[in-house]
């Protein structure tokens, strides 16, 4: 038997918010699965207990971390969204940029007819490429 394995998303709160940006986003993508906390806790009352969602086909996972870290996500590990499209990489530059980090700006690169890499609102890090 050979495991599975697919993203999992650490937040502090925003882990709905975030789920239903990306699957909103993205054809083929559902919530899958959502257990939350109750009034006994330990994360607060209606937070993510954990989540199953897929973009595009492809499963992911999610929690609202009930504990504060002194950490948080990186851009040395992204999610790469490879856009059959010009206009479906604009539209994901948008929604994905909108209060966020554009550290790479929507351009043509070397390796890449049209490039971006940014950090959205929750702080996860994408790589959107026109293929």
């Amino acid at each position: 038997m050979s495991a599975s394995v697919a993203p999992f998303l650490m937040f502090e709160g925003q882990a709905e918010a975030a789920m239903s940006l990306y699957t909103s986003l993205f054809e083929n993508s559902q919530i899958l699965d959502v257990e939350r906390y109750g009034p006994e806790g330990p994360g607060p009352e209606g937070s993510i207990v954990k989540a199953a969602f897929t973009l595009n086909g492809r499963l992911h996972h999610c929690i609202d971390s009930p504990s504060k870290h002194d950490f948080s996500f990186t851009p040395a590990i992204s999610l790469f969204a490879e856009c059959e499209t010009e206009a479906e990489l604009d539209r994901l530059f948008e929604a994905l940029s909108t209060d966020g980090q554009i550290l790479m700006p929507l351009d043509t690169y070397p390796f890449a007819r049209k490039f971006a890499w940014i950090v959205d609102r929750f702080g996860v890090s994408w790589q959107l490429r026109l293929s």
